[in-house]
């Protein structure tokens, strides 16, 4: 694969930072990806290499951008089946099955969702200068349901800006233990490390850790169990999982942050992403994706109706 070349003539009346420029003509690209592509010398102005991300440039000044191909991240694609709700030449929604890790890492160095996605489309685009698929959320493995991932850079931008200014909507149902204190609330917290256990998260003093908000609402009440909705506005590892075990509820089946003893047989937590409404590339009204529950956590839920 050859190096990708464009090719821009600055034509502003004031002179203007080249990184600043380049955003405006390369907007599928963050400015920290323009930035290390100037510091690597991938970046001309009138055919001298640039010095700096700041650098001045004036009018009528022709600048050439070379975008080297994707490095390869070493992953290799797998055969694992993929239940795909949508996709087209920007993204694909996955519903992902519990059990399954979204991205490599330390003990999970296969049968991944990304080794999934690669093995279903090898031609996915490189995303910030390495060859695999655009993340821009994360489920944790034993959580079900919808995530998306990008196709190319400028949709990977996309999605990251509408994760940052939090206007994706995303549904999550959760059966916890017990229930909460009210039937709807809004839980606003600090997230931080355990001090006591550096794998697991907790609820920290304001300033320890980061802010993290949702909201929630009972769908159904059963007389040791509730079904709730939530509704979250950050993406905190573990949110949920450790907004339940705040307001005392938490969620069936969580062996990390729920009630030691078991209340239902259940081999995993209950927790989907069951619905996420976003906008897509090139498209000004958003889309909703859906999720049915899987059934395993159907027949837990048939399971707790027939004691009401």
């Amino acid at each position: 694969m050859s190096d990708r070349i464009e090719k821009f003539r600055y034509d502003g009346e004031k002179a203007e930072r080249l990184d600043k420029f380049l955003v405006t003509r390369l907007p599928e690209f963050s400015r920290a990806r323009l930035q290390g592509l100037i510091d690597d010398g991938f970046v001309s102005i009138n055919n001298v290499p640039a010095k700096k991300s700041g650098q001045s440039i004036d009018t009528g000044a022709e600048i050439e951008v070379r975008v080297p191909p994707p490095v390869p991240s070493g992953l290799v694609g797998e055969n694992i089946p993929l239940n795909i709700i949508f996709e087209n030449d920007d993204l694909i929604v996955v519903n992902k099955p519990a059990g399954m890790v979204v991205h490599p890492a330390a003990g999970h160095d296969s049968g991944t969702l990304v080794h999934a996605v690669l093995g279903y489309d090898p031609d996915m685009e490189g995303i910030g200068g390495e060859e695999r698929p655009g993340l821009v959320h994360r489920l944790d493995k034993e959580t079900s349901g919808l995530i998306v991932l990008a196709k190319n850079e400028r949709a990977h931008r996309w999605l990251q800006d509408q994760f940052r200014l939090r206007t994706v909507e995303k549904t999550y149902l959760a059966l916890v233990d017990g229930k909460p204190p009210t039937p709807t609330g809004r839980v606003e917290a600090s997230i931080g490390r355990d001090p006591s256990h550096r794998k697991k998260m907790a609820i920290v003093p304001a300033g320890k850790g980061r802010e993290s908000v949702s909201e929630y609402k009972t769908l159904e009440s059963f007389n040791e169990h509730t079904l709730l909705e939530f509704h979250p506005f950050t993406g905190r590892t573990h949110q949920i999982r450790l907004h339940c075990q705040f307001l005392g509820c938490p969620i069936v089946g969580d062996s990390i942050y729920g009630k030691k003893s078991v209340t239902l047989h259940i081999d995993r937590h209950f927790l989907h992403a069951a619905k996420l409404k976003i906008v897509l590339p090139n498209e000004k009204k958003p889309r909703l994706f859906e999720a049915e529950l899987p059934d395993e956590l159907k027949k837990v839920l048939e399971e707790v109706r027939q004691y009401i």
